[in-house]
């Protein structure tokens, strides 16, 4: 498989799933603080969500890429 078909396919992944969950969220550490025997720490969750238009952007070109990137031949 060319390199270009296997980036075609993941574009297409990859806005399929934008589109299916709308977004993903992690977790980050802000603070760290240790007293003694006793160990603090803040933890913020994140939340990013993709834009509709995104994902059908991705898949779009993922799709173009996939049917036109057998052109040079």
């Amino acid at each position: 498989m060319s390199a270009i078909k296997l980036a075609a396919v993941a574009l297409i992944v990859a806005g399929v799933l934008g589109l299916a969950y709308g977004g993903f969220s992690y977790t980050k550490e802000t603070h760290h603080a240790t007293v003694g025997p006793i160990d603090v720490s803040v933890q913020d969750r994140k939340t990013i969500s993709v834009p509709v238009w995104a994902g059908v952007g991705a898949i779009v070109v993922g799709g173009a890429l996939l049917l036109l990137g057998n052109g040079r031949r």
